[in-house]
């Protein structure tokens, strides 16, 4: 999870909002930041920034922004990615900014200007932060990559013209690996190899947001003569947005996953959610052997295309050894580490970066003790003081004295339910007061031989509401309907509800409580 809290002059504000899986717990709760001591505290941020796209970084603001009503700054793809999330719990989206990376924004004394950085997600940012006499570098999540396959490399001279900066608050998630970490493009050419030698179908697994992965899993699929399917709804959420924003925009024609039977082995790459072990991810699914539409088989390889998130390994190797049982290959980062490329800067890197800022000070985030402790062994190194490894709850003071603890709050778990329909405890009112209004919609749906259509009178109630496109809005349900795979109604309307929340939430100011009633009927006989 990532929530920094940065104040002057007692205006405060936050960089990053993040929550994270915990597996080890019954149907896997997420952790999202414990608000006790910022309460306790009266801090409550005037506005929040985010760097980037990833759950670790974006997943707790609908939980936690209700708290605070603040405006949100974020990049275009998380900020899509946030509107979703958003629609998905009935927010009003309308305190979401879209910022362009290199843009410069003001929150009451603190400047502060978006830099683009490469990273596993496009348009991950470092914020550099100008405040009273101090400059300061948040860098996010970041690495050197010369070839990222989506954006462009980091610009050297935009960093170098920054220097000198008081305080890094620096990535030391990779900061024990020597050397440098790997590109994207390499990344690219070893699947390629890769799937040349694989006789049967193939599933590669990484993570939904890693954009670059998935672009050239795709471009390697063609150059093979291989058709691409995507598994899981994070996968297949992550794609949609990404292409709406003008990524993925060589990658190949998607084959719907019930059509893939229909194809040789040799010709099928499928893109799964699952690589941490997940047990509701899609790879998950596929070893139990209860996914409806695809099985498993003995010729079949199993691509892990990335690296083990400290903590997940038993669910992992758990997951490798039904995999063995199935008789199906695995490649991992194990036995084959260049079928992966990390996001985070090694210490080649993280060198380059600070010959090119000069900080006076480093505070080392991210990671573990031991990856803040190499972090501040490197910095001791190149001069740069770096006298703490901080830990969640850490107040600290950053002047002309240096970097100093001033107390330390212990961080009980907040936990709260992924299958959650009911606002956080607290968060009723707001929520209420947040919605506007009622629409009721009731359209009538006929089989098709690819799915469904609709005929017939849409039925549609918005009087409640702020004003709407109806004709666009009757245009995009009918694709939407078409588009939707589905066996039953309740599936139909199970796949069409947060599409249609989501449409809502994008063109409507306020985001109305929707009603959706989908009724059988039979085709006109003329038709």
């Amino acid at each position: 999870m990532n929530l920094s809290l940065y104040a002057y002059d007692s205006h405060w504000i936050s960089i990053d909002c993040g929550m994270m899986i915990r597996q080890d717990l019954p149907d896997s709760p997420l952790q999202v930041p414990n608000l006790d001591t910022a309460k306790a505290l009266g801090i409550i941020p005037q506005a929040l920034f985010i760097t980037h796209g990833h759950e670790d970084h974006i997943g707790a603001v609908a939980w936690l922004w209700p708290h605070w009503g603040c405006p949100i700054y974020a990049t275009p793809l998380a900020g899509a990615l946030l509107r979703l999330k958003f629609a998905e719990r009935n927010l009003s989206p309308a305190a979401i900014h879209i910022v362009e990376p290199g843009e410069a924004l003001e929150s009451g004394p603190f400047t502060l200007r978006y830099l683009p950085v490469t990273h596993s997600i496009p348009e991950s940012c470092a914020l550099m932060v100008s405040v009273g006499p101090y400059r300061l570098l948040h860098t996010g999540d970041w690495k050197l990559d010369s070839d990222p396959l989506i954006g462009t490399p980091v610009t050297a001279a935009q960093f170098r013209a920054l220097a000198p900066v008081d305080l890094v608050v620096g990535d030391s998630t990779n900061a024990p690996m020597p050397g440098h970490s790997g590109s994207e493009g390499e990344v690219a050419a070893a699947l390629e190899r890769t799937l040349r030698q694989c006789p049967g179908r193939v599933v590669v697994s990484c993570f939904a947001s890693n954009l670059a992965r998935i672009s050239a899993i795709g471009q390697a699929a063609r150059r093979c003569g291989r058709r691409v399917s995507l598994m899981g709804r994070s996968m297949e959420r992550m794609v949609s947005v990404a292409r709406g924003l003008g990524y993925l925009e060589d990658f190949p024609s998607l084959v719907p996953l019930h059509d893939l039977g229909y194809l040789p082995p040799d010709e099928i790459v499928v893109i799964a959610t699952g690589s941490q072990g997940e047990p509701r991810a899609a790879l998950h699914r596929l070893v139990q052997g209860h996914h409806p539409l695809f099985e498993l088989k003995p010729d079949d390889s199993v691509i892990f295309s990335a690296k083990a998130i400290p903590g997940n390994e038993r669910l992992i190797e758990r997951l490798k050894q039904g995999l063995d049982r199935l008789g199906v290959t695995v490649y991992d980062e194990f036995s084959h580490p260049e079928l992966h490329a990390t996001g985070h800067p090694a210490q080649e890197e993280l060198k380059k970066l600070y010959q090119w800022l000069q900080p006076g000070h480093l505070l080392p985030v991210h990671g573990e003790a031991r990856h803040q402790q190499a972090h501040q062994q490197l910095a001791s190194e190149l001069g740069i003081e770096a006298p703490l490894a901080p830990v969640n709850g850490d107040l600290i003071r950053f002047d002309n004295d240096g970097l100093n603890l001033e107390r330390r709050h212990p961080q009980p778990p907040c936990i709260v339910s992924q299958n959650s329909v009911v606002p956080h405890p607290g968060l009723e009112a707001n929520n209420r007061n947040r919605r506007h209004g009622s629409l009721y919609l009731a359209l009538s749906v006929t089989a098709t031989e690819t799915g469904w259509s609709r005929i017939g009178r849409l039925i549609l109630d918005n009087s409640e509401t702020s004003p709407m496109d109806e004709q666009s809005f009757t245009d995009w349900l009918d694709e939407q309907v078409e588009e939707i795979h589905a066996e039953t109604l309740a599936e139909l309307r199970l796949a069409l509800q947060p599409r249609l929340i989501g449409w809502l939430a994008e063109h409507l100011h306020r985001m109305p409580d929707v009603h959706l009633q989908i009724m059988a009927a039979e085709m006109p006989a003329d038709s």
